[in-house]
Protein backbone atom coordinates (compact mmCIF):
# COMPACT_ATOMS: atom_id res chain seq x y z
CA UNK A 1 0.00 0.00 0.00
CA UNK A 2 1.38 3.53 -0.57
CA UNK A 3 1.24 5.71 1.93
CA UNK A 4 2.15 9.22 2.52
CA UNK A 5 4.24 8.58 5.28
CA UNK A 6 6.50 6.50 2.85
CA UNK A 7 5.64 7.99 -0.34
CA UNK A 8 8.69 7.94 -2.40
CA UNK A 9 10.06 4.83 -1.35
CA UNK A 10 6.62 2.86 -1.74
CA UNK A 11 6.25 3.98 -5.08
CA UNK A 12 9.61 2.93 -6.23
CA UNK A 13 9.01 -0.18 -4.41
CA UNK A 14 5.85 -0.82 -6.55
CA UNK A 15 6.93 -0.19 -9.78
CA UNK A 16 10.40 -2.11 -9.43
CA UNK A 17 8.05 -5.31 -8.54
CA UNK A 18 5.97 -4.02 -11.62
CA UNK A 19 9.16 -4.68 -13.66
CA UNK A 20 10.08 -7.94 -12.89
CA UNK A 21 6.43 -8.82 -12.20
CA UNK A 22 3.51 -7.54 -14.68
CA UNK A 23 0.96 -10.66 -14.58
CA UNK A 24 -1.45 -8.31 -13.40
CA UNK A 25 -1.35 -6.07 -16.19
CA UNK A 26 -0.65 -8.94 -19.12
CA UNK A 27 -4.16 -10.86 -17.87
CA UNK A 28 -6.20 -7.33 -17.93
CA UNK A 29 -4.32 -6.87 -21.59
CA UNK A 30 -5.62 -10.72 -22.76
CA UNK A 31 -8.92 -9.58 -21.61
CA UNK A 32 -9.41 -6.92 -23.80
CA UNK A 33 -7.45 -8.40 -26.60
CA UNK A 34 -9.79 -11.37 -26.12
CA UNK A 35 -12.82 -8.73 -26.47
CA UNK A 36 -12.05 -7.00 -28.88
CA UNK A 37 -12.02 -10.60 -31.01
CA UNK A 38 -15.69 -10.72 -30.41
CA UNK A 39 -16.30 -7.48 -32.09
CA UNK A 40 -18.24 -6.19 -29.08
CA UNK A 41 -18.75 -2.27 -28.73
CA UNK A 42 -16.21 -0.82 -25.78
CA UNK A 43 -16.26 2.66 -24.89
CA UNK A 44 -13.15 4.06 -26.13
CA UNK A 45 -11.79 1.17 -27.45
CA UNK A 46 -14.09 0.79 -30.68
CA UNK A 47 -16.25 3.64 -29.87
CA UNK A 48 -15.47 7.84 -29.89
CA UNK A 49 -14.68 9.66 -26.51
CA UNK A 50 -17.31 11.34 -24.45
CA UNK A 51 -20.28 12.57 -26.58
CA UNK A 52 -18.93 10.36 -29.86
CA UNK A 53 -19.09 7.34 -27.54
CA UNK A 54 -21.93 6.00 -29.68
CA UNK A 55 -20.32 6.45 -32.71
CA UNK A 56 -18.36 2.30 -33.88
CA UNK A 57 -14.76 2.81 -35.25
CA UNK A 58 -13.46 -0.12 -37.82
CA UNK A 59 -10.86 -2.48 -36.76
CA UNK A 60 -8.24 -0.79 -39.04
CA UNK A 61 -8.50 2.37 -37.26
CA UNK A 62 -8.31 1.19 -33.42
CA UNK A 63 -4.52 2.18 -33.27
CA UNK A 64 -4.92 5.49 -35.26
CA UNK A 65 -8.42 6.18 -32.54
CA UNK A 66 -6.01 5.77 -29.78
CA UNK A 67 -3.18 7.71 -31.62
CA UNK A 68 -5.50 10.75 -31.88
CA UNK A 69 -7.07 10.93 -28.65
CA UNK A 70 -3.52 12.03 -27.19
CA UNK A 71 -3.11 14.59 -29.84
CA UNK A 72 -6.38 16.03 -29.95
CA UNK A 73 -6.51 16.06 -25.77
CA UNK A 74 -3.24 17.80 -25.52
CA UNK A 75 -4.30 21.42 -25.41
CA UNK A 76 -3.16 22.15 -21.83
CA UNK A 77 -2.18 25.55 -21.28
CA UNK A 78 -0.02 27.99 -18.34
CA UNK A 79 3.11 27.26 -16.92
CA UNK A 80 4.67 23.41 -16.60
CA UNK A 81 3.91 21.39 -13.51
CA UNK A 82 7.03 21.17 -11.55
CA UNK A 83 9.41 18.51 -12.77
CA UNK A 84 9.06 16.97 -8.99
CA UNK A 85 5.64 16.44 -9.04
CA UNK A 86 5.52 15.40 -12.92
CA UNK A 87 7.79 12.49 -11.48
CA UNK A 88 5.31 11.80 -8.71
CA UNK A 89 2.26 11.70 -11.91
CA UNK A 90 3.85 9.38 -13.74
CA UNK A 91 4.92 7.08 -10.87
CA UNK A 92 1.42 7.25 -9.23
CA UNK A 93 0.08 6.07 -13.45
CA UNK A 94 2.80 3.76 -13.51
CA UNK A 95 1.47 2.25 -10.17
CA UNK A 96 -1.97 2.25 -11.00
CA UNK A 97 -1.83 0.99 -14.25
CA UNK A 98 -0.14 -2.16 -12.81
CA UNK A 99 -3.23 -2.80 -10.26
CA UNK A 100 -4.38 -4.82 -13.51
CA UNK A 101 -7.76 -3.34 -14.28
CA UNK A 102 -6.73 -0.87 -16.89
CA UNK A 103 -5.94 -3.35 -20.20
CA UNK A 104 -2.81 -0.79 -21.31
CA UNK A 105 -0.60 -3.27 -23.64
CA UNK A 106 3.16 -4.29 -22.29
CA UNK A 107 5.07 -2.62 -24.68
CA UNK A 108 3.43 0.98 -23.83
CA UNK A 109 3.49 0.14 -19.36
CA UNK A 110 7.35 -1.03 -20.23
CA UNK A 111 7.81 2.41 -22.15
CA UNK A 112 6.45 4.15 -18.83
CA UNK A 113 8.96 2.62 -17.05
CA UNK A 114 11.80 3.02 -18.94
CA UNK A 115 10.90 6.45 -18.78
CA UNK A 116 10.87 6.56 -14.42
CA UNK A 117 14.02 4.41 -14.59
CA UNK A 118 15.96 6.80 -16.34
CA UNK A 119 14.66 10.17 -15.09
CA UNK A 120 12.80 10.86 -18.52
CA UNK A 121 10.23 13.11 -17.22
CA UNK A 122 7.64 14.91 -19.42
CA UNK A 123 6.98 18.06 -19.02
CA UNK A 124 3.09 18.77 -19.06
CA UNK A 125 1.59 22.17 -18.82
CA UNK A 126 -0.27 22.32 -15.56
CA UNK A 127 -4.11 24.06 -16.56
CA UNK A 128 -6.72 22.49 -18.83
CA UNK A 129 -8.79 19.70 -16.60
CA UNK A 130 -11.34 20.12 -15.23
CA UNK A 131 -10.80 17.21 -12.89
CA UNK A 132 -13.37 14.47 -14.35
CA UNK A 133 -12.86 12.43 -16.92
CA UNK A 134 -9.58 12.83 -15.11
CA UNK A 135 -6.65 14.87 -16.01
CA UNK A 136 -7.55 14.79 -19.32
CA UNK A 137 -5.63 17.29 -21.11
CA UNK A 138 -2.23 17.12 -18.50
CA UNK A 139 -2.16 13.60 -18.87
CA UNK A 140 -2.56 13.53 -22.83
CA UNK A 141 0.87 15.76 -22.31
CA UNK A 142 2.77 13.00 -20.39
CA UNK A 143 1.80 10.67 -23.00
CA UNK A 144 2.86 12.97 -25.86
CA UNK A 145 6.51 11.49 -25.62
CA UNK A 146 5.66 7.51 -26.15
CA UNK A 147 4.74 8.79 -29.74
CA UNK A 148 7.84 11.04 -30.13
CA UNK A 149 5.93 14.44 -29.25
CA UNK A 150 5.96 16.45 -26.53
CA UNK A 151 8.96 17.76 -24.02
CA UNK A 152 11.24 16.42 -21.51
CA UNK A 153 12.58 17.81 -18.30
CA UNK A 154 16.10 18.16 -18.87
CA UNK A 155 18.33 16.93 -15.49
CA UNK A 156 18.15 19.71 -13.87
CA UNK A 157 14.93 20.81 -14.09
CA UNK A 158 15.42 23.93 -15.72
CA UNK A 159 14.50 23.67 -19.18
CA UNK A 160 13.05 21.40 -21.37
CA UNK A 161 14.04 19.16 -24.62
CA UNK A 162 12.18 17.63 -27.49
CA UNK A 163 11.07 13.88 -26.76
CA UNK A 164 11.78 13.42 -30.38
CA UNK A 165 16.15 14.27 -29.63
CA UNK A 166 15.43 12.07 -26.12
CA UNK A 167 14.02 9.31 -27.60
CA UNK A 168 16.93 9.55 -30.28
CA UNK A 169 19.34 9.48 -27.45
CA UNK A 170 18.09 7.01 -26.14
CA UNK A 171 17.89 4.95 -29.41
CA UNK A 172 14.31 4.54 -28.79
CA UNK A 173 11.12 4.30 -31.84
CA UNK A 174 7.97 5.95 -30.68
CA UNK A 175 4.99 4.11 -29.10
CA UNK A 176 2.55 2.41 -31.97
CA UNK A 177 -0.87 2.69 -29.41
CA UNK A 178 -2.73 -0.41 -29.02
CA UNK A 179 -6.62 -0.35 -28.75
CA UNK A 180 -7.20 0.75 -25.01
CA UNK A 181 -3.58 2.38 -24.62
CA UNK A 182 -4.46 6.06 -25.08
CA UNK A 183 -7.32 5.69 -22.83
CA UNK A 184 -5.39 4.13 -20.09
CA UNK A 185 -2.80 6.76 -20.47
CA UNK A 186 -4.94 10.10 -19.72
CA UNK A 187 -7.94 8.90 -17.88
CA UNK A 188 -7.26 9.01 -14.27
CA UNK A 189 -6.59 11.70 -11.34
CA UNK A 190 -2.84 11.72 -11.53
CA UNK A 191 -2.59 15.71 -11.54
CA UNK A 192 -5.53 16.05 -8.87
CA UNK A 193 -3.15 13.07 -6.88
CA UNK A 194 0.29 13.90 -7.37
CA UNK A 195 0.14 17.47 -6.44
CA UNK A 196 -2.36 16.58 -3.17
CA UNK A 197 0.71 13.55 -2.22
CA UNK A 198 3.22 16.17 -3.10
CA UNK A 199 1.92 19.18 -0.83
CA UNK A 200 0.45 16.44 2.07
CA UNK A 201 3.62 14.48 2.47
CA UNK A 202 5.75 17.76 3.32
CA UNK A 203 3.46 18.69 5.41
CA UNK A 204 3.52 16.20 7.62
CA UNK A 205 7.07 17.97 8.80
CA UNK A 206 5.60 21.16 8.27
CA UNK A 207 3.00 20.50 10.98
CA UNK A 208 5.53 19.80 13.62
CA UNK A 209 7.74 23.08 12.73
CA UNK A 210 4.54 24.95 13.28
CA UNK A 211 4.54 23.86 16.64
CA UNK A 212 8.01 23.95 17.53
CA UNK A 213 7.91 27.82 15.94
CA UNK A 214 4.85 28.63 17.93
CA UNK A 215 7.01 27.07 21.34
CA UNK A 216 9.71 29.49 20.41
CA UNK A 217 7.34 32.88 20.70
CA UNK A 218 5.87 31.06 23.56
CA UNK A 219 8.64 31.55 25.44
CA UNK A 220 9.55 34.69 23.82
CA UNK A 221 6.61 36.15 24.62
CA UNK A 222 6.47 34.51 28.10
CA UNK A 223 3.40 33.26 27.51
CA UNK A 224 1.46 30.84 29.94
CA UNK A 225 2.03 27.46 29.75
CA UNK A 226 -1.29 26.83 31.57
CA UNK A 227 -3.72 26.88 28.44
CA UNK A 228 -2.18 23.45 27.32
CA UNK A 229 -2.51 21.50 30.42
CA UNK A 230 -3.47 17.98 29.46
CA UNK A 231 -6.52 17.81 31.45
CA UNK A 232 -7.45 20.88 29.53
CA UNK A 233 -7.45 18.78 26.17
CA UNK A 234 -8.47 15.70 27.48
CA UNK A 235 -12.12 16.92 27.81
CA UNK A 236 -12.75 18.33 24.67
CA UNK A 237 -10.70 14.78 22.94
CA UNK A 238 -9.95 16.00 19.57
CA UNK A 239 -6.92 14.19 18.70
CA UNK A 240 -5.11 16.92 16.78
CA UNK A 241 -6.11 19.39 19.81
CA UNK A 242 -4.51 16.67 21.95
CA UNK A 243 -0.67 15.89 19.79
CA UNK A 244 0.02 19.87 19.46
CA UNK A 245 -0.85 20.46 22.86
CA UNK A 246 1.83 17.48 24.17
CA UNK A 247 4.25 18.97 21.30
CA UNK A 248 4.54 22.09 23.27
CA UNK A 249 4.39 20.58 26.56
CA UNK A 250 7.30 19.17 25.78
CA UNK A 251 9.44 21.18 23.97
CA UNK A 252 9.05 23.29 26.57
CA UNK A 253 10.79 21.06 29.50
CA UNK A 254 13.18 22.38 31.39
CA UNK A 255 12.16 26.16 30.95
CA UNK A 256 13.86 28.79 32.72
CA UNK A 257 11.58 31.36 31.21
CA UNK A 258 8.50 29.54 32.22
CA UNK A 259 10.00 29.24 35.63
CA UNK A 260 11.01 32.88 35.45
CA UNK A 261 7.28 34.10 35.53
CA UNK A 262 5.33 31.02 37.10
CA UNK A 263 3.48 33.30 39.71
CA UNK A 264 3.71 36.84 37.72
CA UNK A 265 0.15 36.82 37.88
CA UNK A 266 -0.75 37.39 34.10
CA UNK A 267 -4.36 35.78 33.71
CA UNK A 268 -4.66 35.78 29.99
CA UNK A 269 -2.55 35.21 26.68
CA UNK A 270 -3.71 36.04 23.40
CA UNK A 271 -5.75 33.79 21.40
CA UNK A 272 -3.11 33.12 18.73
CA UNK A 273 -0.93 31.77 21.76
CA UNK A 274 -3.36 30.13 24.16
CA UNK A 275 -5.09 28.53 21.49
CA UNK A 276 -2.46 26.88 19.41
CA UNK A 277 -3.88 23.54 20.25
CA UNK A 278 -7.21 24.67 19.34
CA UNK A 279 -6.42 26.32 16.04
CA UNK A 280 -3.18 23.78 14.91
CA UNK A 281 -4.83 20.91 16.23
CA UNK A 282 -8.35 21.54 14.03
CA UNK A 283 -5.52 22.01 10.85
CA UNK A 284 -4.10 18.67 12.02
CA UNK A 285 -7.26 16.81 12.05
CA UNK A 286 -8.45 18.75 8.39
CA UNK A 287 -5.12 17.38 6.74
CA UNK A 288 -5.67 14.07 8.52
CA UNK A 289 -8.85 13.61 6.49
CA UNK A 290 -7.30 14.82 3.02
CA UNK A 291 -4.40 12.77 3.72
CA UNK A 292 -6.73 9.77 4.01
CA UNK A 293 -8.09 10.97 0.85
CA UNK A 294 -5.34 11.26 -1.23
CA UNK A 295 -3.85 7.86 -0.16
CA UNK A 296 -7.10 6.11 -1.10
CA UNK A 297 -7.01 7.50 -4.59
CA UNK A 298 -3.02 6.32 -4.68
CA UNK A 299 -3.95 2.83 -4.00
CA UNK A 300 -6.58 3.06 -6.84
CA UNK A 301 -7.61 2.43 -10.43
CA UNK A 302 -8.96 5.74 -11.76
CA UNK A 303 -9.50 5.40 -15.61
CA UNK A 304 -12.03 3.97 -18.16
CA UNK A 305 -13.55 1.18 -18.84
CA UNK A 306 -11.95 -0.38 -16.11
CA UNK A 307 -11.07 -4.22 -16.60
CA UNK A 308 -12.48 -7.47 -14.59
CA UNK A 309 -10.88 -10.78 -14.03
CA UNK A 310 -14.46 -12.74 -14.91
CA UNK A 311 -13.73 -10.70 -18.46
CA UNK A 312 -16.41 -8.04 -18.05
CA UNK A 313 -14.66 -4.47 -19.23
CA UNK A 314 -17.52 -1.59 -18.03
CA UNK A 315 -17.35 1.87 -18.23
CA UNK A 316 -17.90 3.62 -14.96
CA UNK A 317 -17.10 7.26 -13.15
CA UNK A 318 -13.49 6.54 -11.28
CA UNK A 319 -11.98 8.97 -13.28
CA UNK A 320 -14.54 11.88 -11.56
CA UNK A 321 -12.14 14.12 -9.34
CA UNK A 322 -14.74 14.47 -6.57
CA UNK A 323 -13.66 12.74 -3.95
CA UNK A 324 -10.01 15.04 -4.43
CA UNK A 325 -11.46 18.30 -5.03
CA UNK A 326 -13.26 18.40 -1.63
CA UNK A 327 -10.31 16.87 0.26
CA UNK A 328 -7.69 19.19 -1.61
CA UNK A 329 -9.88 22.44 -1.18
CA UNK A 330 -9.71 20.87 2.91
CA UNK A 331 -6.44 21.06 2.60
CA UNK A 332 -6.00 24.37 1.09
CA UNK A 333 -8.10 25.81 4.30
CA UNK A 334 -6.27 23.83 6.79
CA UNK A 335 -2.91 24.91 6.03
CA UNK A 336 -3.86 28.65 5.39
CA UNK A 337 -4.78 28.51 9.35
CA UNK A 338 -1.35 28.17 10.39
CA UNK A 339 0.02 30.76 8.30
CA UNK A 340 -3.24 33.26 9.78
CA UNK A 341 -2.47 32.59 13.05
CA UNK A 342 1.45 32.86 12.86
CA UNK A 343 1.23 36.00 11.19
CA UNK A 344 -0.26 36.74 14.62
CA UNK A 345 2.22 35.61 16.43
CA UNK A 346 4.76 37.53 14.61
CA UNK A 347 2.89 40.69 14.75
CA UNK A 348 2.73 40.36 18.80
CA UNK A 349 6.41 39.63 18.75
CA UNK A 350 6.81 43.56 17.45
CA UNK A 351 4.98 45.27 20.18
CA UNK A 352 7.39 45.18 23.13
CA UNK A 353 5.54 43.20 25.59
CA UNK A 354 7.58 42.15 28.31
CA UNK A 355 10.85 43.82 28.16
CA UNK A 356 11.31 42.99 24.23
CA UNK A 357 12.03 45.68 22.72
CA UNK A 358 9.75 47.63 20.11
CA UNK A 359 10.47 46.03 16.66
CA UNK A 360 12.68 43.74 18.35
CA UNK A 361 16.26 46.24 18.15
CA UNK A 362 17.55 48.18 20.41
CA UNK A 363 17.58 51.69 17.93
CA UNK A 364 15.05 52.07 15.89
CA UNK A 365 14.17 55.38 14.12
CA UNK A 366 17.02 55.02 11.67
CA UNK A 367 16.44 50.92 11.82
CA UNK A 368 12.70 49.52 11.08
CA UNK A 369 13.80 46.37 13.01
CA UNK A 370 11.22 43.55 12.42
CA UNK A 371 8.48 45.68 11.37
CA UNK A 372 8.57 44.99 7.36
CA UNK A 373 8.86 41.41 7.21
CA UNK A 374 5.41 41.08 9.36
CA UNK A 375 4.12 43.30 6.16
CA UNK A 376 4.97 39.94 3.96
CA UNK A 377 3.07 38.01 6.10
CA UNK A 378 0.15 39.90 6.33
CA UNK A 379 0.27 40.14 2.53
CA UNK A 380 0.82 36.12 2.31
CA UNK A 381 -2.38 35.54 4.69
CA UNK A 382 -4.50 37.38 2.74
CA UNK A 383 -3.27 36.17 -0.29
CA UNK A 384 -4.20 32.70 1.13
CA UNK A 385 -8.08 33.91 1.71
CA UNK A 386 -8.62 34.50 -1.81
CA UNK A 387 -6.51 31.04 -3.15
CA UNK A 388 -8.79 29.24 -0.54
CA UNK A 389 -12.42 29.58 -2.06
CA UNK A 390 -13.66 26.08 -2.69
CA UNK A 391 -12.85 25.25 -6.33
CA UNK A 392 -15.04 22.01 -5.73
CA UNK A 393 -18.76 24.01 -5.85
CA UNK A 394 -17.89 25.07 -9.55
CA UNK A 395 -18.73 23.00 -12.58
CA UNK A 396 -19.12 23.57 -16.15
CA UNK A 397 -20.51 21.06 -18.77
CA UNK A 398 -18.27 19.69 -21.33
CA UNK A 399 -18.62 17.49 -23.84
CA UNK A 400 -21.60 18.25 -25.66
CA UNK A 401 -22.89 18.05 -22.11
CA UNK A 402 -22.31 14.22 -21.43
CA UNK A 403 -20.09 15.20 -19.13
CA UNK A 404 -21.99 17.56 -17.24
CA UNK A 405 -20.86 17.75 -13.94
CA UNK A 406 -17.53 18.39 -13.13
CA UNK A 407 -15.22 18.81 -10.57
CA UNK A 408 -12.54 21.36 -10.47
CA UNK A 409 -10.43 19.24 -8.47
CA UNK A 410 -7.59 20.27 -10.49
CA UNK A 411 -7.90 23.77 -9.96
CA UNK A 412 -7.87 23.09 -5.95
CA UNK A 413 -4.70 20.85 -6.21
CA UNK A 414 -2.71 24.08 -7.97
CA UNK A 415 -4.10 26.23 -5.41
CA UNK A 416 -3.40 24.26 -2.93
CA UNK A 417 0.42 24.43 -3.43
CA UNK A 418 0.48 27.92 -3.79
CA UNK A 419 -1.16 28.07 -0.15
CA UNK A 420 1.58 25.39 0.90
CA UNK A 421 4.53 28.15 -0.12
CA UNK A 422 2.73 30.85 1.07
CA UNK A 423 2.60 29.25 4.50
CA UNK A 424 5.85 28.05 4.34
CA UNK A 425 7.39 31.95 3.87
CA UNK A 426 4.79 33.05 6.77
CA UNK A 427 5.90 30.75 9.36
CA UNK A 428 9.78 31.30 8.00
CA UNK A 429 9.19 34.40 9.32
CA UNK A 430 8.23 33.93 12.61
CA UNK A 431 10.60 31.34 12.78
CA UNK A 432 13.48 34.02 12.56
CA UNK A 433 11.18 36.83 14.42
CA UNK A 434 10.78 34.66 17.55
CA UNK A 435 14.66 33.85 17.22
CA UNK A 436 15.40 37.27 17.35
CA UNK A 437 12.92 37.63 20.58
CA UNK A 438 14.22 34.73 22.08
CA UNK A 439 17.91 36.20 22.33
CA UNK A 440 16.41 38.85 24.33
CA UNK A 441 15.45 36.70 27.19
CA UNK A 442 18.90 35.54 27.93
CA UNK A 443 20.73 34.61 30.24
CA UNK A 444 17.38 32.75 30.62
CA UNK A 445 17.07 29.55 28.86
CA UNK A 446 13.85 28.59 27.11
CA UNK A 447 12.96 24.89 27.08
CA UNK A 448 15.00 22.05 26.23
CA UNK A 449 13.54 21.80 22.64
CA UNK A 450 13.07 25.59 21.68
CA UNK A 451 16.64 26.00 22.89
CA UNK A 452 18.05 23.04 20.27
CA UNK A 453 15.94 24.63 17.71
CA UNK A 454 17.04 28.33 18.41
CA UNK A 455 20.94 27.33 18.34
CA UNK A 456 19.91 25.91 15.15
CA UNK A 457 18.54 28.75 13.19
CA UNK A 458 21.50 30.70 14.98
CA UNK A 459 23.99 28.39 13.04
CA UNK A 460 22.28 30.01 9.87
CA UNK A 461 20.59 33.09 10.80
CA UNK A 462 22.90 35.55 13.02
CA UNK A 463 20.49 37.80 15.35
CA UNK A 464 20.21 41.24 14.02
CA UNK A 465 21.61 44.42 15.02
CA UNK A 466 20.49 46.60 12.86
CA UNK A 467 18.53 46.98 9.43
CA UNK A 468 19.96 44.72 6.58
CA UNK A 469 19.10 42.13 3.37
CA UNK A 470 16.04 40.19 5.55
CA UNK A 471 15.14 38.40 2.26
CA UNK A 472 18.31 36.74 2.67
CA UNK A 473 17.11 35.56 6.36
CA UNK A 474 13.65 34.97 5.08
CA UNK A 475 14.87 32.37 2.58
CA UNK A 476 17.51 30.47 5.21
CA UNK A 477 14.51 30.36 7.37
CA UNK A 478 12.54 28.82 4.54
CA UNK A 479 15.31 26.52 3.77
CA UNK A 480 15.25 25.45 7.70
CA UNK A 481 11.65 24.47 7.16
CA UNK A 482 11.80 23.10 4.03
CA UNK A 483 14.83 20.92 5.00
CA UNK A 484 13.22 19.21 8.36
CA UNK A 485 16.43 19.77 9.67
CA UNK A 486 15.24 21.75 12.81
CA UNK A 487 12.78 18.90 13.19
CA UNK A 488 14.49 16.53 12.57
CA UNK A 489 17.56 17.61 15.19
CA UNK A 490 15.28 18.45 18.15
CA UNK A 491 13.61 14.84 17.94
CA UNK A 492 17.18 13.60 17.80
CA UNK A 493 17.99 15.39 20.87
CA UNK A 494 14.71 15.45 22.61
CA UNK A 495 11.63 13.20 21.85
CA UNK A 496 9.67 12.41 18.52
CA UNK A 497 7.17 14.98 18.31
CA UNK A 498 3.55 14.24 16.59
Amino acid sequence: MITLQNLYTDLSESIERLKKNPEAVQASRNIVEDALDRDEPMYGINTGFGALANKRVGDKELKQLQRNLILSHSVGVGDLIPKDISKLMLQIKIHSLGLGNSGISEETFQRLIYFIENDLIPAMPEKGSVGASGDLAPLAHMALPLLGYGMFWNADATDTIPAEKVLNDHNLESIDLQAKDGLSLINGTQLMSGYGAYVLEKSLSLMKAADLVSAMSLEALQGSIKPFDKRIHEIRSHKGQQEVAKNVRELLRESEILESHRNCGKVQDPYCLRCVPQVHGASRDGLRYSREQIETELNSVTDNPLVFENGDIISGGNFHGQPLALALDHAKVALAEFASISERRTYLLLEGHDGLPELLMEETGINSGFMIPQYTSASLVSENKVLCHPSSVDSIPTSLGQEDHVSMGSISALKLLEVYQNVEQVLAIELFTAAQALDFRKPLRPGRGVEIAHDHVRDTIPHAQKDHYFKDDINKAVELLQSSSMVNQVEEKTTKLH
